[in-house]
């Protein structure tokens, strides 16, 4: 499928969706989130990715919001569509068996910041800037803005972040802990790469089992939690890959891992 609104692509195990509307500073409207949901269709039937990674087009913007022109133009029953469209988009990226990251440059505002934060984790050009800004145009967050920021950063700085819709810079961001790291603008996607490719060489089943254990984990209580790692630990130990690893580490040589997932 070609793309109007972003560019994908996958080289050696790693998938890139870039938001390809920078005069627009890549905002979300219709049509990109259908692209974007086709693109995320490419990763999970592709067994070759091991890892995506998301950025923006341009210097300004990762993603500075949903398009305003589109949601200025909706009524309350256009808004929900629109809002639970761009919601379920974005919470595919928890979904996704392989691990995402964000390599945020310049604005990530309201979609871009709820873009982000559904990611693995982020680093962020030292350009960056997050933000909910939606308050200022008297709406709220519709991607899971109030619900992954608490979630990620407590309730009492996210209120602050959502009340007064202001935005701050990737030092703040990576200070509250929204960010893992913040990189010169000139290294970000080269930093971004190597991180994705020290996870690429992992294996797919051990990994895949790890994000689902922490995303889920992190919505139950610690027995269940544990227990929930104990059967993935089990399952992990019965793959290919961990006679690969364990094999590897007992033979004192690098290891290779090959091994298919379930259901490829």
């Amino acid at each position: 499928m070609s793309f109007d609104h972003i560019v994908y692509g996958c080289e050696d195990g790693i998938a890139v969706i870039t938001f390809n509307r920078p005069k627009a500073l890549n905002a979300l409207n219709a049509a990109l989130l259908a692209e974007f949901d086709a693109a995320l269709d490419n990763v999970e039937n592709d067994p070759a990715v091991r890892v995506l990674v998301l950025t923006g087009a341009g210097e300004k913007a990762f993603v500075a919001g949903a398009d305003i022109n589109e949601i200025n133009r909706l009524g309350p029953l256009g808004a929900k569509r629109f809002a639970r469209r761009g919601a379920e988009g974005i919470t595919r990226l928890t979904r996704l068996a392989v691990p995402v990251i964000a390599a945020v440059n310049g604005f990530a505002l309201g979609g871009g910041t709820e873009m982000a934060l559904a990611c693995d984790f982020i680093f962020a050009a030292q350009s960056a800037r997050f933000g909910l800004p939606e308050i200022n145009l008297g709406i709220i967050p519709g991607f899971g803005g109030t619900q992954r920021l608490p979630r990620l950063i407590g309730p009492a700085r996210a209120r602050e972040l959502i009340y007064t819709g202001q935005m701050i810079d990737a030092e703040e961001a990576l200070r509250l802990g929204i960010v893992n790291r913040v990189c010169a603008d000139d290294e970000l996607m080269d930093t971004v790469r190597e991180t994705a490719r020290l996870i690429a060489a992992k294996g797919r089943v051990a990994l895949r089992a790890a994000k689902q254990a922490v995303n889920t984990g992190l919505n139950v209580d610690l027995d269940s939690g544990l227990a929930l790692e104990n059967d993935a630990f089990a399952l992990c130990l019965a793959s290919p890959d961990a006679k690969e690893g364990t094999g590897a580490f007992l033979e004192k040589r690098p290891a290779v891992f090959n091994g298919p997932l379930d259901d490829d």
